[in-house]
């Protein structure tokens, strides 16, 4: 592979309160990106940078045999990165549970994502985080990978449409059930994400914006991409990890600024009949950020507009987006 650019990094060592209503332009907020992805775009592979065109992998890296590998989706805003800790943290914890050892430390991780930002010169974005079991042969064994892979691409994201964050979006439940914690656990964000995409194919052929996935005692479990919450007379509730939803990033900062806000929230199971009788309901992800849900099933939910305490939560959200992170460029 050769590169078109002569910045390189340190290489990883391969070897080793009330519902009071809020007006509707509360969750306007910030202009989003419309391009996919950045002119003349930097993509860190194992310690150094190649364009687009020269960035590649291996047809026998097991990652792509086999999606034998872990991600993060890192959302910077403002010239900081949104949470950088806790999705490292996380990445961490997925390397861990499938016996793959990240080929750099934490600290090393956060210089290589910076620097690649830095490289891309852009202070608003998405980063998605790689590390793959590394190059194989064609066999299933992972001990045949001697040297995991670690890929870092920035890029702009729109997982929505602007104009669902102001009206809502529709879902429908989808046949496919979220994998069970037996089989592969959905704590792992694992390279494999065809249980997701399935998913996300029965929302595009029943014309959704989102598919509703349940876990196999018909609770509800997350979305394809987003954690599920839902309001009943002031109260936030959102199914637990336990349910098989993801222990979301963003879903931690919408409990916080719930508390900050001054409503309760609660971990509980729940039904789609929850959300059919919901007052509100709304998505979380990092690519989705927080997004408000409007009718469900062919069900209007509350009375088929962002909810008062969704767009709040919203609004402090972007608040917090702007003025909180790891700085980029200091």
């Amino acid at each position: 592979m050769k590169t078109t650019d002569a910045a390189v990094l340190d290489e990883p060592k391969i070897h080793e309160p009330t519902a009071d209503a809020v007006v509707e332009p509360a969750i306007e907020g910030r202009p989003r990106p419309t391009t996919v992805g950045i002119k003349d775009a930097k993509i860190y592979v194992d310690g150094k940078f190649y364009t687009e065109a020269d960035a590649k992998v291996s047809v026998f890296d097991h990652g792509l045999l086999y999606g034998d590998g872990i991600f993060e989706g890192i959302r910077f805003y403002n010239g900081r990165v949104f949470r950088l800790g806790d999705h490292l943290d996380r990445l961490w914890d997925s390397a861990r549970s499938i016996c793959l050892e990240i080929p750099m430390t934490k600290q090393g991780m956060t210089e290589a994502l910076l620097e690649t930002i830095r490289q891309n010169h852009v202070r608003d974005g998405y980063v998605r985080l790689v590390v793959t079991r590394g190059i194989g042969n064609l066999g299933l064994n992972p001990t045949q990978c001697k040297w995991p892979s670690v890929i870092i691409i920035v890029a702009a994201i729109t997982l929505y449409h602007e104009n669902l964050y102001r009206k809502g979006l529709t879902i429908v439940t989808c046949a496919t059930r979220r994998c069970n914690a037996g089989a592969l656990n959905p704590a792992v964000k694992s390279l494999n994400y065809l249980n997701n995409v399935m998913a996300r194919l029965e929302a595009n052929l029943a014309d959704a914006d989102e598919a509703l996935m349940l876990n196999d005692a018909g609770n509800v479990a997350e979305c394809t991409a987003d954690n599920v919450f839902v309001v009943k007379r002031g109260q936030i509730v959102t199914p637990p990890v336990t349910a098989g939803a993801l222990r979301g990033i963003t879903r931690s900062v919408a409990f916080e600024i719930a508390a900050e806000l001054g409503f309760k929230t609660l971990k509980a199971d729940i039904t789609r009949h929850d959300i059919y009788v919901a007052d509100e309901c709304f998505l979380t992800g990092t690519a989705a950020e927080i997004v408000p849900v409007v009718k469900a099933d062919g069900r209007v939910i509350g009375n088929g507009k962002p909810g008062p305490i969704t767009t709040r939560i919203i609004a402090r959200f972007r608040e917090m987006t702007r003025e909180t992170g790891t700085p980029i460029f200091a």
